[in-house]
């Protein structure tokens, strides 16, 4: 039997190793990916940049692009990575920045879809849909505010380019201390790029298409290796974190997502917890704000294999998705008054889908379909 158990438990520490081993490559894939990404939209637009974005020259436009994009592929830290790369080629950071508060939106689909799994008992499904859709107002809210403002004085823009200014270097817009992740990519995205240089432009955007589904694979491979690796430990101490207070939950969710690589993961975690009556949605509501702060690090690792000319608003823009976040959860948060409104309107919401499971229908056809359709068709 001694046998047996020390073999288990060698067996069982291998794994892990393996494990991290393959969590180390894919966080290697999803740099070399990025750099895909921008290595092929500068090969295939080059100077025609400005005319490809046009369709997105207008914010609300950008947001609703952001939005769709987000709650059609589940996955913000996917999105947000792909914007990086997409500035790192030469896509204006004014244009990116209502993309990110987009994604924001987005990812709260996930968690909404996760709390319909509580629908056949009433009270249950009241609490998971009211914990689900707490996130979404949250970041409507956040958007309502921040947008109109980023509009009139570029608060996101300026405040973000301030952080990277010590990046700078005197007399060009490199950023030298990051170059050391150009060595570690440059050679993978060449394996890949010298293959389709026969194929003139249209090899550019064969590379997006090639980095943006190993961006994918990356996020995709580094959330179910973490699950294994972190999440079933993190479940029992999140039931003793997050009812300590507010900023014990802001730093439960920020801690966790950051581990998880994903908001709708750690989110949507919380969604059964809380349709069983285990945590209350009040309880919730701070790990929520902690996990739209931690997904923000995918974007920042993305920044890092970024170099060049444009690597210091790749890295801007993975600020501004931080700061964005940062910023409505102090001023959200912070003041009283609109702390409530994301509950008040998730309860209400909750309410209404318990008497009427077409409300539900509705809302998400409303909030992720109709609403950003009929906006893309008018600017268009």
């Amino acid at each position: 039997m001694t046998t047996q158990a020390t073999t288990a438990v060698s067996k069982f520490s291998s794994m892990r190793w393996v494990r991290w081993a393959n969590l180390a490559f894919m966080l290697y894939l999803l740099l070399v990916a990025v750099s895909m990404v921008s290595s092929g939209f500068k090969w295939s637009v080059g100077e025609q940049a400005k005319t490809l974005f046009e369709f997105a020259s207008h914010p609300v436009a950008g947001l609703m692009i952001g939005l769709i994009a987000t709650a059609l592929i589940q996955s913000s830290s996917t999105v947000t990575s792909i914007i990086v790369g997409l500035v790192a080629g030469g896509l204006p950071v004014e244009t990116a920045i209502p993309m990110v508060m987009g994604a924001n939106i987005g990812t709260t689909l996930t968690n909404t879809l996760v709390s319909l799994g509580h629908a056949r008992c009433k009270d249950e499904f009241r609490r998971a849909f009211a914990s689900a859709t707490v996130h979404d107002f949250f970041n409507l809210l956040a958007v309502a505010i921040f947008l109109p403002l980023e509009m009139m004085f570029g608060l996101l823009g300026k405040l973000s380019s301030w952080l990277v200014s010590p990046f700078l270097s005197a007399g060009d817009m490199s950023m030298k201390g990051m170059d050391f992740m150009k060595p570690l990519t440059q050679p993978a995205v060449n394996l890949v790029k010298g293959p389709l240089e026969a194929f003139g432009n249209m090899g550019g955007v064969a590379l997006i298409f090639i980095g943006i589904a190993l961006i994918f694979l990356a996020i995709t491979i580094m959330g179910k290796l973490m699950r294994n690796l972190m999440v079933g430990r993190a479940r029992d101490i999140l039931k003793s974190a997050i009812g300590r207070g507010p900023l014990h939950g802001i730093a439960s969710g920020t801690a966790v997502t950051i581990l998880v690589q994903s908001s709708s993961t750690t989110t949507s975690l919380m969604v059964p917890l809380v349709g069983t009556g285990v945590l209350k949605v009040r309880d919730v509501y701070p790990f929520t704000l902690g996990a739209n702060i931690g997904t923000c690090i995918t974007a920042l690792l993305a920044a890092t294999a970024v170099s060049g000319d444009n690597a210091v608003f790749a890295l801007q823009i993975a600020l501004v998705h931080l700061c964005f976040n940062v910023l409505a959860t102090v001023l959200i948060y912070g003041v009283p008054f609109l702390r409530e409104i994301p509950l008040k309107c998730a309860f209400y919401l909750s309410d209404l889908a318990t008497k009427n499971k077409a409300a539900v229908a509705g809302y998400l056809g409303l909030v992720f379909l109709a609403i950003p359709g009929s906006i893309l068709a008018f600017t268009a």
